[in-house]
């Protein structure tokens, strides 16, 4: 398989900085929502001391990116690097459009969504927009103990309570619902690609089903031996991983050659391989 070209890498981390700058400006900053995150800092510093917010983003990554490209060296930092600057840099160029008014609950809802969006986009080309996370990857080096997500959500649950303290309990609260909104739609967008959908069928036809499935839906089947602890029996247990679409065609070919059968479908994050998702 071609690998892909570096530049569709970067494009879309610059893509995906562009859409979390767009939520920020227009529907975060507007309505006085801290959402954690350097992010979350600049919105506080445009209130208390009227700071743009491109400038604090900018300002307190220089520092966290300079101690971590010397201890981690540029190969860590550089596709964050993009996503950072990127990031500064939309919310400079971006114009202001208060386009939800002042509907702190439509701001958190679609803000969440457009944000998770373009969250989902940096983290799926291995980068991250700096702050929190290069903080906690940092701080890590001497808590070991900790993971990096534990660390960050302390550090983000700490922006969080500066904006209640700063602008309200409520607002807080509100933020929390952007916050969770965020987290599922990046993670959706991290998991759509890689879905796919397991099948274990237990029949005496396992031949034919197994034919059928290999020859129709050109997928591999792999037979495995079971026994019945109640009859005692000794029995063939076809497995096979399908694309989510393709299951209803597993259940058409099974209900041909046997009604009777058994079959167990459920989720799978990631499958790699031939006809999947390539090394």
């Amino acid at each position: 398989m071609k690998k892909r070209p570096v530049w569709v890498d970067y494009t879309m981390i610059i893509i995906g900085a562009f859409i979390m700058g767009f939520a920020i400006k227009n529907m975060y900053d507007p309505v006085n929502l801290v959402t954690g995150g350097v992010s979350g800092v600049a919105i506080i510093m445009k209130e208390l001391a009227r700071v743009p917010l491109w400038v604090t983003n900018t300002v307190l990554n220089i520092p966290l990116f300079l101690a971590a490209w010397k201890i981690k060296g540029w190969g860590f930092i550089k596709r964050t690097a993009v996503a950072t600057v990127a990031l500064s840099v939309s919310l400079y160029v971006i114009p202001e459009a208060h386009i939800l008014m002042d509907d702190i609950f439509l701001a958190a809802l679609f803000g969440g969504i457009i944000s998770g969006i373009g969250t989902g986009l940096v983290f799926m080309f291995s980068a991250t927009t700096g702050g929190t996370d290069m903080l906690a990857a940092l701080i890590q080096r001497k808590l070991r103990q900790y993971s990096i997500a534990q660390i960050m959500q302390v550090l983000d649950g700490m922006v969080v309570l500066a904006g209640a303290a700063v602008f309200g309990v409520q607002y807080a609260l509100y933020a929390l619902i952007a916050i969770f909104c965020v987290s599922k739609i990046s993670d959706g967008i991290l998991d759509g690609m890689k879905f796919s959908k397991q099948a274990f069928i237990i029949s005496d036809h396992y031949q034919e089903i197994a034919n059928a499935i290999m020859t129709r839906m050109e997928r591999g089947v792999t037979s495995l031996d079971g026994n019945g602890m109640y009859s005692g029996q000794e029995r063939k247990i076809l497995f096979c991983v399908v694309a989510p679409k393709e299951i209803v065609k597993i259940r058409e070919i099974v209900r041909e050659f046997d009604p009777g059968a058994f079959v167990i479908v459920s989720d799978v994050r990631e499958v790699f391989g031939e006809g999947f998702i390539e090394y």
